[in-house]
């Protein structure tokens, strides 16, 4: 496979790059990125081919978000690359006339930012909520436009005790609404969810006609439990975006590094079975990490997986591992053992 290869997404007339490029390290996730550094990753993903950038206002509280607009702004043929950003999130603060909700308890799938912007992320799912998330989102990029937009962190795992207040707020309230006219009015291409759970997305196609889905460490070497959602959106249509393929670091990190899975401190269970995947992966002299970046297509629903890297030197590598020929057998040996189907 060729980073660069295009695929279609699906009922759009859009077509992505195989690899695209996540911001969410640009943000700040768990070290600081200083500006410099963000734009050229940024540049050395542009090298490399990547047309497929995504960002959310979460991460870094609004600074991908800056830090990827200004780059596009700047490079000669920008309007090649195809963008998707989130909605649900409002960045703000405490002013004269506005008193923001107490902060919801510690959400374990939100790291914390190391330079994020001086702001408090506020969830508003409904349709004033979604227009004013998008809004916020232009400006803080300088575009008139995005091409995708997903709803960002639906869903229990985020919201717990207030997931059906959220969901009552997108499907009663009008958030699906929302991005319907967007699309209708051509000011998006595409819509779907940004999220981490696979019953979630499941749930929305009952709900609104997506168009994709952005799906993060539910289709890897670790965790195949988006299996069911996989087959139904092959069969409606739906394309699918995969990131966290590395699952927070731990697929891809060397032998005794990394031990985050899922943004936490790796589980026992978790890591015995990094090992298991690392030796047969050794048997075949693969790295662990280029048959995690690649697995996901094993999959024909997949459309393109995001790669987060926070230094031009892990966005070439992360390109290399993509590019390598991995031998069948691989894949057929890791099924057998029970490990990824």
């Amino acid at each position: 496979m060729k980073a660069t290869d295009e695929r279609k997404v699906r009922r759009t007339d859009l077509n992505v790059t195989r690899l695209g490029m996540g911001c969410a390290s640009l943000g700040g996730l768990f070290a600081p990125v200083d500006a410099p550094t963000c734009l050229a990753t940024l540049q050395a993903a542009w090298d490399c081919g990547i047309r497929y950038f995504d960002a959310a206002p979460m991460y870094g509280l609004g600074r991908a978000e800056h830090m990827l607009g200004y780059f596009l702004r700047e490079q000669v043929g920008a309007r090649s690359s195809i963008v998707s950003t989130k909605v649900g999130r409002l960045m703000a603060r405490d002013r004269p006339g506005r008193e923001l909700p107490p902060e919801a308890d510690k959400n374990p799938l939100d790291p914390g930012w190391r330079n994020g912007l001086p702001l408090r992320e506020v969830f508003d799912y409904s349709y004033d909520g979604l227009m004013r998330s998008f809004d916020d989102s232009l400006q803080r990029m300088g575009r008139a436009d995005v091409d995708i937009l997903y709803v960002h962190d639906i869903g229990k795992l985020t919201h717990a005790e207030l997931a059906e207040h959220h969901w009552n707020a997108l499907t009663k309230g009008g958030g699906f609404r929302a991005l319907s006219d967007l699309r209708d009015a051509g000011i998006i291409k595409g819509f779907g969810l940004g999220v981490n759970e696979a019953e979630v997305v499941m749930a929305a196609m009952d709900e609104a006609e997506l168009d994709c889905t952005l799906l993060a460490g539910r289709h890897t070497l670790l965790d195949q439990s988006a299996d069911a959602l996989l087959e139904r959106a092959a069969r409606e249509n739906m394309a699918i975006v995969i990131g966290g393929v590395f699952n927070s670091g731990i697929l891809a990190s060397a032998a005794g590094g990394n031990l985050k899975f899922d943004y936490q401190d790796a589980p026992e269970a978790i890591v015995r079975k990094v090992g298991e995947l690392r030796a047969v992966c050794g048997e075949f002299d693969v790295p662990l990490a280029a048959a995690a970046i690649q697995y996901p297509f094993r999959h024909e629903a997949v459309t393109s997986v995001l790669i987060g890297a926070k230094h031009p030197d892990r966005v070439k590598q992360n390109v290399d591992w993509f590019e390598m020929t991995l031998p069948e057998e691989l894949w057929q040996t890791l099924a057998a053992r029970g490990l990824a189907g």
